[in-house]
């Protein structure tokens, strides 16, 4: 147990410093390629820190154990709005670009619903997981096509972008954070067998929150550095990237037997987070919405300990 403590320890030390280079080269990544940052956070940043989590449920999946990749999936949905964005709103409110209102929450909020329509017989099976990555790639579709119009309006006004070393920090940042993920999936599924936990529950609890360990890092130091649209966008990427991509991925691979009550609970405590953060008419994001979120967080925790013991 103390050994697992230490590579928690680990991983976390080790985040901090590739948060800190992966902000930095997302905002270079953005600048060169003359497109908003929000769009590369939403896409690149999301799916370079949905890895661990992709990583973890593909592999649980071969395993033939899919409900750790599913527990893991859904429990980071709740995990990057209710402890993630909720930390990043201590600083301070949120103003939210109007195209990420109109085509990311939207999708945010629909990812859980799909999911609980497909879990609601008891199982994923590979039909409702292929129907799942047919509505992530729509999305993609659209975010693509924004980012397009984004580019040719600036590329018009300010010519051809130039080459740029900053996907150098990407990729470093992005190395040192998957390898916290890692480390600290390493230490906390340690733990919670050793607790007794059940495979859903280590996967929305234990593994979510180090799987979750990039998205962490990302958000809180693009706040601390002022660039808030790459922690909003990796966030809300992020949560479709785990709702439909690594959900549908998984049940392609190996259909998932699902514990019901527990996974809809999940599902109900992710919805309810999107709907406590979607923005005013303003677009704002208040940071008394930082607190509800947190306390939400550490209700569905509860919660899944409590179902856990009974």
């Amino acid at each position: 147990m103390l050994d697992s403590v230490f590579v928690l320890l680990g991983g976390l030390t080790l985040a901090a410093a590739g948060g800190e280079a992966f902000v930095r080269g997302v905002v270079g990544v953005a600048r060169w390629a003359r497109v908003p940052a929000g769009i590369v956070a939403v896409t690149i940043a999301a799916f370079a820190t949905s890895s661990p989590e992709l990583s973890v449920s593909v592999n649980a999946a071969l395993a033939g154990t899919p409900q750790i990749g599913l527990g893991d999936a859904v429990g980071s949905n709740v995990v990057n709005l209710g402890f993630i964005l909720g930390l990043a709103l201590m600083w301070g409110g949120l103003q939210v670009p109007r195209e990420t209102v109109r085509r990311d929450f939207p999708i945010a909020l629909a990812a859980p619903l799909l999911t609980a329509a497909v879990v609601s017989d008891g199982v994923v099976s590979r039909l409702d997981g292929a129907i799942m990555l047919m509505a992530f790639a729509i999305w993609v579709f659209f975010v693509v096509r924004d980012a397009r119009r984004a580019r040719s309006a600036a590329t018009e006004v300010l010519g051809e972008p130039r080459h740029s070393l900053t996907v150098v920090f990407s990729v470093g940042g992005l190395f040192m954070l998957v390898l916290a993920g890692r480390l600290i999936v390493s230490g906390a599924s340690d733990i919670g067998l050793a607790l007794g936990m059940r495979p859903f529950v280590i996967g929305a609890t234990m593994v979510a929150v180090g799987t979750s360990v990039p998205e962490l890092a990302t958000t809180i130091i693009a706040r601390w550095r002022g660039h808030e649209e790459i922690g909003l966008g990796t966030v809300l990427g992020s949560n479709v990237f785990n709702g439909l991509l690594i959900v549908g991925t998984t049940a392609v691979i190996h259909p998932i037997e699902v514990e019901g009550r527990a996974v809809l609970t999940a599902l109900g405590f992710g919805v309810g987070l999107v709907a406590v953060v979607f923005p005013n008419r303003e677009g704002n994001i208040s940071r008394v919405r930082g607190l509800l979120l947190l306390a939400g967080y550490v209700a569905f925790v509860v919660t899944q300990l409590v179902m856990q013991s009974l």
